[in-house]
């Protein structure tokens, strides 16, 4: 065997059971129909009938050869940047446009001599202002990333730091701190050149965001905090390798199509909580994971659950409703233990050997084709999100209503019990009775609580957010999913609001802590709302877009203390 062919099959082993036999079915489903050879064909039949929002969605299975003629470019531009004294960049996007360079940031660090990268994706006020108090603006470099060019947040992020860079630099300089990623005619495209943007990236229209990590919307970052995006481009070339039609599922390692069979055929089979663990290594991974699962399956009534960074527990913690997959990173076995022992109670389980972090560049095409046959197999279109729109409609119709009449319409609170003020739920007597009454009332078979934090994004919350969540799953044996907002409106929010309905949702808000107004127009003054009332607005319209889809939704708002609050519910458990 040549060295080749031993890195184009994955390290991937499948125990999955009494499973078994329909996986088998389905593998011999995908060699019968010639689904992968189709796939390659481009063939928008192999998911519906019409090919809206499929045919102008492939581009991702080619996108890695087509950056391969780029690599060059990127490296010149990453060259030209620190040349010119750039150290920090900071990433303003959503969704599919800042989760893989958050992979990337979170897995890589920075190389000596590139720039450090972070990423905003929260319209938390305090959130906002600390990434404007820990950078120097003289030295950092703005990426405004975003596929349509309209995306609210990333407007928004937009015109407080052009406002901000102008306050340092004047308004001569300003433009040239910032660079743009987008799709050709975009009103970002627009922006940019308003603005005189150092560059503008323009990126291939027809790969959806979620399917973007190895486009422009990746790289980028990517060569900007000194990543080799040769070998991760290598690697994702070798993978891609393996799913060529010539290589059957039956007979071959067509890792892509027996993945793809295993997350659709259990997902059928009620196993449809895909329990995402992973090396300490490469934990950033799961965020992006969830966004393509979610995103791409949760419609129609259907939808495959993502759980990702939920402490490992024991097996009789989990109900008969997971399926595990476990992202090994060689040489780590800090969860071998723990993965044995659900595979001993019988929990189906899925192992991926990583050889290195690189090898993440085989992991991302290894799920969007793994996903992509998923779909087929559940009848359902994985490339588009017809559910996500539904809260976005809600919140600027609560924005305008703020704009007229200076306030944003909510319901009455149905309980204040000290600090905590609750909305919605059953009636109780306290906020922890409140919470518990909630859950024994909405659960039933395959129901999962995901919990939405509209707060700041900080440690010491983080912490007190998954130690409420395991009290949780512990108690009810149900699967939890933990997402800050508005950040999971683009990645889990379509699976919210277009799966079967078993979510529970809890909403997490709190006062700001500071006042942070939104520019009108970048370059002025003239604001008529702050970061505080978006955020607001969109935790709102997403309440009420989730009740409008029949979902169960109860609100804890923190009025001093998030963390103490969480905490104090997190004791009744």
């Amino acid at each position: 065997m040549t060295k080749i062919e031993e890195l184009a099959g994955l390290d991937i082993s499948f125990v999955l059971g009494p499973y078994q036999d329909a996986i088998d079915r389905g593998l011999k489903e995908l060699r019968n129909n010639k689904i992968m050879a189709r796939i390659w064909a481009h063939d928008h039949s192999v998911w519906k009938p019409e090919p809206d929002e499929i045919t102008n969605r492939l581009g991702w299975l080619h996108g890695a050869d087509v950056m391969s003629d780029n690599i060059q470019q990127l490296k010149a531009f990453a060259d030209t940047v620190r040349s010119d004294g750039y150290t920090q960049a900071l990433l303003l996007g959503m969704g599919g446009s800042s989760l893989a360079p958050e992979v990337f940031s979170k897995t890589f660090g920075t190389r000596v001599g590139y720039l450090d990268l972070a990423v905003l994706d929260s319209t938390d006020p305090d959130a906002v202002l600390m990434h404007a108090e820990q950078l120097d603006p003289h030295r950092t470099l703005l990426i405004v990333s975003t596929k349509s060019g309209g995306t609210v947040e990333t407007l928004s992020f937009f015109k407080f730091f052009y406002n901000w860079m102008v306050d340092a630099l004047g308004k001569e300089r300003a433009g040239e701190h910032f660079i743009a990623i987008t799709d050709p005619g975009s009103s970002l495209a627009d922006l940019a050149e308003r603005y005189r943007f150092r560059t503008i990236f323009f990126n291939d229209p027809n790969i959806g965001g979620r399917y973007s990590a190895l486009s422009y919307f990746g790289l980028v970052p990517a060569v900007l905090i000194g990543m080799d995006i040769k070998t991760l481009l290598d690697r994702a070339l070798i993978m891609s390798s393996n799913f060529e039609s010539c290589n059957g599922p039956i007979g071959g390692n067509n890792d892509g199509a027996r993945l793809g069979v295993v997350l659709g055929e259990m997902a059928k089979a009620g196993r449809d909580k895909v329990t995402i663990v992973t090396s300490p290594a490469l934990e950033g991974f799961g965020d992006w994971v969830e966004q393509l699962i979610a995103e791409s399956t949760g419609k129609e009534g259907k939808g495959i659950l993502p759980v990702v960074g939920e402490e490992q527990g024991a097996p009789d913690n989990y109900g008969d409703d997971r399926l595990f997959v476990y992202l090994r990173l060689d040489g780590d076995s800090v969860y071998n233990g723990s993965i044995g022992e659900l595979e001993k109670h019988g929990h189906p389980v899925v192992i991926i050997s990583l050889r290195d972090r690189y090898d993440l560049g085989k992991q991302f095409f290894l799920w969007e084709m793994a996903i992509a046959v998923a779909g087929h197999l559940m009848n359902i279109n994985p490339f588009d999100q017809p559910n996500v729109e539904s809260a976005k409609v809600l919140a600027r119709r609560m924005v305008t209503e703020y704009r007229e009449k200076g306030s944003l319409p909510d319901e009455p609170p149905s309980l204040k019990d000290g600090d905590i003020i609750v909305f919605g739920g059953p009636e109780s007597d306290t906020a922890a009775k409140a919470l518990i009454d909630f859950i024994e009332s909405s659960k039933g078979d395959g129901s999962y609580v995901a919990i939405q934090a509209y707060v700041k994004p900080d440690s010491e919350t983080f912490k007190a957010l998954q130690k409420f969540r395991i009290k949780l799953r512990n108690r009810f044996r149900m699967a939890t999913t933990l997402g800050y907002g508005p950040r999971f409106l683009h990645s889990t929010g379509q699976l919210h609001k277009g799966d079967a309905g078993a979510g529970i949702f809890i909403q997490v808000t709190s006062e700001n802590i500071h006042y942070v107004s939104i520019p009108d127009e970048a370059g002025k003054s003239v604001s008529s709302m702050s970061f505080g009332v978006l955020k607001k607005a969109q935790a709102l319209g997403d309440r009420d877009a989730l009740r409008n889809a029949g979902r169960q939704v109860i609100r804890f708002h923190m009025v001093r203390d998030v963390v103490g609050g969480l905490n104090r519910l997190g004791r009744s458990i």
